[in-house]
């Protein structure tokens, strides 16, 4: 039986991908989607939440708003870099016709709390960018912090960040929120950039997609083309872009894509490496581990049920 999942998006181009990515997963019952910021503003990434997942043929998905910015601060701007990978839009500019459904009534926290009273071991949630809302519900509900299982997009323990020395993109836009969860919560899965930077797409795959005709198919290579670009710029010695937030839900589909070291986890909330995901000192030795820091991950496999995935639902989409 597939398992329940809710994913946590800011949904620029990786996160695009790893909603097709749970669409397309036989494993996978997406029973909603909640909105973050980051890559976009929280408006902007529900607005492509939605119309993605009209692309693909389910409407019937809520989408519900998240907290528009990090507890620390009052408002939240997309960053300028934000901006240059994932385009002003968050899709690269790729064809996205407006969504004709709307977000659902209320907020993320309940909505996420709700559902792990309702389904509790048989849910599985994937935020993708800052931990904001997750760490709300963490605080809000005890249920939720020992109950639910969360399979996180974000850190990097053993790589350097990918924003600043020490700190990956959305533990860096909330690093208090990323504390929280890795203190409370009691299930947690670290997919970060020690691994997603080893799962790398290039042109040769998009192209897959470009010559499917379908409005799918043009929409992931556009988007994915796009992302690519960027990382010439921003990356070039990788050679792709790497699929973050997809292998975070791929990881929820299949747990032993990955390698994991069991650590307690925190974050530095202060000074030079604020950001910095690291083992908390203080719980060493502590026989209960509550994350798991994915280490190694097989890059072969997941690309191939990546590839297999989304050129599948792609097909399924109207021809041009």
């Amino acid at each position: 039986m597939a398992r329940k999942i809710i994913l946590d998006l800011d949904t620029g181009i990786d996160d695009a991908l790893a909603l097709a990515y749970a669409l397309g997963s036989p494993e996978l019952e997406l029973i909603g989607v909640t909105g973050t910021y980051g890559n976009v503003t929280v408006d902007t990434g529900v607005r492509n939440a939605l119309a993605i997942l009209e692309l693909f043929g389910r409407p019937d998905v809520p989408v519900v708003a998240g907290l528009p910015h990090a507890r620390g601060r009052d408002s939240f701007e997309v960053l300028e870099v934000s901006e240059f990978i994932h385009g002003a839009d968050g899709v690269g500019g790729a064809q996205l016709p407006a969504p004709t459904a709307a977000p659902a009534e209320g907020g993320a926290v309940d909505f996420l709390i709700d559902a792990v009273r309702t389904h509790g071991e048989d849910l599985v949630i994937v935020p993708t960018g800052p931990s904001t809302t997750i760490a709300a519900a963490v605080e809000a509900d005890d249920t939720f912090a020992e109950r639910a299982s969360i399979v996180m997009m974000g850190g990097a323990l053993t790589v350097p960040g990918n924003v600043r020395p020490w700190a990956e993109a959305n533990v860096h836009q909330d690093p208090e929120a990323t504390d929280v969860l890795f203190r409370r919560a009691r299930d947690v899965t670290m997919v970060g950039l020690d691994v997603t930077l080893q799962t790398l797409l290039t042109t040769r795959e998009t192209a897959v997609w470009r010559k499917l005709g379908t409005r799918g198919g043009t929409f992931l290579a556009d988007a994915a083309e796009y992302y690519i670009r960027a990382y010439e710029t921003t990356s070039p010695h990788l050679g792709g872009c790497g699929l973050h937030d997809p292998l975070a839900v791929a990881v929820a589909a299949d747990p032993g894509l990955i390698t994991c070291l069991d650590i307690n986890m925190k974050v530095d909330v202060g000074g030079e490496t604020r950001g910095r995901t690291i083992a908390d000192e203080t719980r060493l030795n502590d026989p209960v581990k509550t994350t798991r820091v994915a280490a190694a991950v097989d890059v072969e496999r997941f690309l191939g049920e990546f590839m297999g995935r989304l050129t599948t639902l792609a097909e399924q989409t109207p021809a041009h």
